[in-house]
């Protein structure tokens, strides 16, 4: 009997997605381009031999591939799925991808290489960004392909149940909007055949642009790592004072406001934020004043470092503005 099953190669990839803010309101992801193919994240292949840990070998790749140097690095999750690397349907060696959330202070990060670019992840997730009320893709375009799909089924319970998914991923039937569930909707639309990925990664011809969900894709399933690095920040800035890491060593509680809303993707009551500040003491003046305000001038402060001593759970989880 002929055995058609081919034996792959595995090798163990370490990727990194690389997050910092641009004034304060633009979050920005780190992507390697190309002219032949869609961007990617900074990668490259674990050597046992030459890497004593996962996490060294992944900041060699990034010192090796960028200018930069993040000050904070945490381990995401595995991603391993069959097919990830495929070319033109084809996988020829098996790709195991440890991916990495890394941030950094986007001033201390001037980009002079060519291949480098910050892309702005709402571009690439466009129904993420509610600073300014409902994106207007949801109603107009991401609902519209919800409720076709569950409606493509004739099994009562089955529509049932993608009613229910579709419902908790992007806020329907009163369900509230979590902002943490990232990942869940990325997978969702590609699910549905509403991203270019699945159609790259099964070797199918994409359909129209206007049969697609809008939003920039990356090469392979960088943008699921993405995904996922973004809940992951959004949930980790609840409860961990990590929105420092992207802060430059001075600021105005106004630039900590916008940064923090940049992440979770929600405007804040200014009043709560900074009453939230006072209480937990999470930042201290440095009797200086900004000028480069825009308006009058403010006062600057910065984070103080003791709090890391004095708690094992501090953040600034914050509920949106409902203004």
């Amino acid at each position: 009997m002929k055995d058609d099953h081919k034996i792959q190669n595995i090798s163990l990839e370490l990727s990194a997605v690389i997050v910092s803010v641009k004034n304060f309101t633009a979050p920005q992801i780190l992507t390697i381009d190309s002219q032949n193919s869609a961007p990617r994240l900074p990668a490259g292949r674990f050597d046992p031999e030459k890497h004593n840990t996962l996490e060294q070998g992944l900041r060699k790749w990034i010192a090796e591939q960028t200018p930069f140097n993040p000050s904070y690095v945490e381990q995401l999750y595995t991603f391993g799925n069959k097919g990830r690397t495929a070319i033109n349907g084809e996988e020829v060696n098996r790709v195991i991808s440890v991916g990495y959330l890394a941030l950094t202070n986007f001033n201390n990060n001037d980009i002079s290489t060519k291949n480098i670019n910050w892309n702005n992840w709402y571009e690439l997730f466009p129904w993420e960004d509610w600073r300014d009320g409902q994106p207007k893709i949801i109603n107009q375009n991401i609902i519209p392909a919800l409720n076709k799909w569950i409606n493509a089924v004739d099994c009562k319970l089955e529509q049932q149940q993608r009613l229910k998914r579709a419902a908790i991923c992007f806020g329907m039937e009163n369900i509230n909007w979590d902002f943490d569930r990232v990942l869940e909707r990325y997978e969702l639309l590609y699910e549905i055949r509403k991203i270019p990925e699945i159609y790259i990664d099964k070797n199918i011809n994409l359909p129209s642009k206007e049969e697609l969900i809008d939003g920039k894709y990356m090469a392979y399933d960088h943008r699921r790592i993405i995904a996922t690095a973004i809940g992951r920040l959004r949930g980790k800035i609840k409860y961990r004072p990590v929105i420092f890491e992207l802060m430059p060593d001075s600021f105005t509680l106004l630039q900590l406001q916008r940064t923090v809303e940049a992440i979770s993707g929600y405007k804040l009551h200014k009043q709560n934020f900074r009453r939230l500040l006072e209480s937990n003491k999470l930042v201290e003046e440095t009797g200086k004043i900004s000028t480069k305000t825009g308006g009058r001038p403010a006062a600057l402060f910065r984070f103080r470092k003791d709090v890391l001593m004095e708690r094992i759970a501090i953040g600034v989880k914050m509920s949106p503005s409902s203004n």
